[in-house]
C-alpha cells in the first residue's frame, strides 16, 4: 500500500479502527476488537447495566466535550445521545466559522461524510424489506451498464457485496476521478479498467463502489438516490435538516463550516462536494436529526411505534460480511457489515458503529450498543484527529464500567497523525545538485491519454510546462528536476499539503506517480 493510498484509506475508514484493535469500544471499517453483532443472549455481557450508571455518564458530556474543545481548539461539536428510544443529551459547542461568533447547537447542518454509508445502508433495508431488491440482487438487475474488469464478477456482484466492500476493487477506487470533477457516471463507468482483487475474499474499502450498488438500488425504485432517501428515511423520521444533496447544505442557514489546521491555526477549508459519491459521503444532517435515526435503529427498524424498516434486512445490515481484520494479539477479528462496522466492545457487548471524515474539515461518529439501550452520535466541523472518537469511547467507557478506562485522545491522534504527511518519493529529498538539463519543452509538449483517467494536455505556459487534466480541470505547474523528470505539487481531499509527484516522461510517454497507485498512471501521447 503506497502512502497516498494509506491517507486516503484513513479518511474514509479507519478513524474508529486504529485503536479498536487496543480493545476500545467501538470499531471501524478497518476493524479491531469485533466479534460479531449478533445477540450475546445469557451472557453477562447483556447484563442490565446500573441506570445510575448511565445517568452519571450522560451528565459527564459537557465536561467531556468542553475538555476536547479546550484542548484540541476544534471549532464546532455537536453531540446528541439517545437513551430508551428517547433523545435525552442534545447540545451545540463552539462555533460554526472561526470568527464568526455563530454558535453551534443542536440544529446546525454538518456534512457527515463516511456516516453517509450506515444511513444510506438503512434506505437499502427499506427497500429490501419492502421486496424492491434483496442485499443479494445483482447490481446489473438495475444498473445494466455496470462493469468491472472481470466479466464473471460484472455479472454475479450484488448490491450486498458492493456495501460489504467485498468486490475486489482497490482501495478508495474511484476517488481521485472524484478530484479531478468527474461526474458520478463517468467514475462508475471507469471502474471497469481498475484490478481486481478476489472477488468476495478480500476487503477494500471503497466509495464509488458501495455508491454503485445504492444507485442500482434507486433504479429498481424509480427514483434519484438523494429522493429515495428523503422519501423513504429522512421525512418519515422527522429529519427536517438532512439531505443527500450538497445544495441543500449549502443553502442551510444553520450550517456549520469545514475547518484545517494551518500553522498552528484553524481557519476553514477548501470544502467538500461529494455528490458525486452522495451515497457513500454526501449526507448532511444535525444532531437532532441523527438522535430519530439512532432512535430507530435502537428500535430496529421501529419509529414511535411504527415500523419503518423490516426488521431481517436491517439485521443482515449490522451483521458481520467482511473480515476486515483478522483475530490475533488477544484481540478478536473486525468486521464490516452492509455499510456498519459490527462488533463487541471491550465489555463484550454487541455494538456497530462508524466514522467519518473529509480533509477539507469534517469529523463524525457514531456508536450504538444496543444492550445498554444507548446510542451516541458526535459530528464536529473539523479536521479529523479523533476528537468524535474520543468524546464517544469515554461516553461508553463511563456507560459500561463507570469511569474512563484509558487516554482516548492520544490514541486516536497518535493513530490519525499520518493523515496529515505529505506523500510522494520526493518529499524530504534534496533537488539534485547538478541535474541534467531537460530537453526543448516541445519535446514533452502534447495530448496524452488514458484509459481510465481520460486525456491530459501538456503545453507550454511560458517557458514552462503546465498539465492540464480532469474535468474540473486541474492545471499543475511543472517544476523541472532532473533530466527527463518534473514534478508537481497538489493539495485536495486525498493529497495532504506538501504532497510531490514525479512526472516521468519515457518517449511517447508520461507517467504520473500521484495517479500510479494501481499501475494506471502513464498517459500516452
Amino acid at each position: 500500500m503506497t502512502s497516498r493510498q494509506g491517507r486516503r484509506r484513513f479518511l474514509g475508514a479507519a478513524l474508529c479502527g486504529a485503536v479498536a484493535a487496543c480493545g476500545g469500544s467501538s470499531d471501524s471499517a478497518n476493524g479491531g476488537n469485533s466479534s460479531n453483532s449478533g445477540s450475546n443472549s445469557g451472557s453477562s455481557a447483556d447484563a442490565p447495566v446500573p441506570a445510575a450508571q448511565i445517568d452519571a455518564a450522560i451528565a459527564q458530556l459537557d465536561t467531556l466535550a468542553n475538555n476536547l474543545m479546550t484542548s484540541t481548539g476544534v471549532p464546532g461539536m455537536s453531540v446528541a445521545v439517545v437513551r430508551n428510544l428517547q433523545t435525552v443529551y442534545a447540545k451545540g459547542f463552539g462555533t460554526r466559522l472561526v470568527g464568526s461568533g455563530l454558535p453551534v447547537d443542536s440544529d446546525t447542518v454538518f456534512q457527515l461524510a463516511s456516516l453517509s454509508k450506515p444511513i444510506g445502508s438503512t434506505v437499502v433495508a427499506h427497500q429490501v424489506g419492502i421486496g424492491t431488491v434483496s442485499w443479494d440482487t445483482p447490481v446489473r438487475a438495475h444498473l445494466p451498464w455496470f462493469t468491472l474488469s472481470d466479466p464473471d464478477v460484472s455479472a454475479q456482484v450484488s448490491i450486498g457485496d458492493l456495501y460489504a466492500h467485498r468486490s475486489g476493487l482497490p482501495d478508495h477506487a474511484g476517488d481521485l476521478l472524484e478530484d479531478m470533477g468527474y461526474d458520478q457516471t463517468t467514475i462508475l463507468q471507469h471502474l471497469r479498467y481498475l484490478p481486481l482483487a478476489p472477488f468476495r475474499r478480500s476487503y477494500f474499502y471503497t466509495n464509488f463502489g458501495l455508491t454503485a450498488g445504492a444507485i442500482s438500488v434507486a433504479s429498481a425504485a424509480g427514483r434519484d438516490w438523494a429522493t429515495l432517501s428523503e422519501q423513504t428515511l429522512y421525512q418519515p423520521l422527522g429529519m427536517t435538516s438532512t439531505s443527500s444533496r450538497y445544495a441543500d447544505f449549502i443553502a442551510r442557514a444553520n450550517r456549520a463550516t469545514g475547518h484545517v489546521k494551518r500553522n498552528g491555526q484553524w481557519v476553514a477549508g477548501l470544502g467538500s462536494m461529494p455528490d458525486a459519491q452522495s451515497p457513500a459521503g454526501g449526507v448532511s444532517s444535525c444532531a437532532n436529526d441523527m438522535a430519530k435515526w439512532l432512535a430507530m435503529m435502537l428500535g430496529n427498524g421501529v419509529f414511535n411505534g411504527k415500523r419503518l424498516i423490516d426488521a431481517t434486512a436491517l439485521n443482515a445490515a449490522i451483521s458481520p460480511q467482511s473480515q476486515t481484520a483478522p483475530a490475533g494479539g488477544g484481540q478478536s477479528a473486525g468486521y464490516y457489515g452492509f455499510g456498519f462496522n459490527v462488533g463487541t466492545t471491550a465489555a463484550g457487548r454487541a455494538s456497530y458503529s462508524h466514522s467519518g471524515a473529509f480533509a477539507a474539515g469534517a469529523a463524525t461518529n457514531f456508536v450504538v450498543v444496543p444492550s445498554t439501550g444507548c446510542a451516541i452520535v458526535a459530528l464536529t466541523n473539523g479536521f479529523p484527529i479523533g476528537v468524535p472518537e474520543t468524546l464517544t469511547a469515554q461516553f461508553f467507557d463511563l456507560v459500561q464500567f463507570g469511569a474512563i478506562q484509558r487516554d482516548w485522545f492520544t490514541l486516536y491522534s497518535d493513530a490519525l497523525a499520518g493523515l496529515t504527511r505529505p506523500t510522494g518519493s520526493l518529499v524530504g529529498v534534496a533537488p539534485p545538485a547538478s541535474p541534467f538539463p531537460a530537453r526543448a519543452l516541445s519535446t514533452y509538449t502534447g495530448s496524452y491519454n488514458n484509459d481510465y483517467y481520460g486525456p491530459a494536455q501538456i503545453s507550454d505556459a511560458g517557458g514552462s510546462l503546465l498539465l492540464t487534466l480532469g474535468a474540473t480541470p486541474l492545471r499543475l505547474p511543472l517544476s523541472h528536476w532532473d533530466g527527463d523528470t518534473f514534478t508537481f505539487t497538489l493539495v485536495n481531499e486525498n493529497a495532504a499539503p506538501g504532497t510531490i509527484s514525479k512526472v516521468s516522461f519515457l518517449s511517447n510517454q508520461v507517467t504520473l506517480e500521484y495517479y500510479n497507485a494501481e499501475g494506471l498512471g502513464t498517459f500516452t501521447r
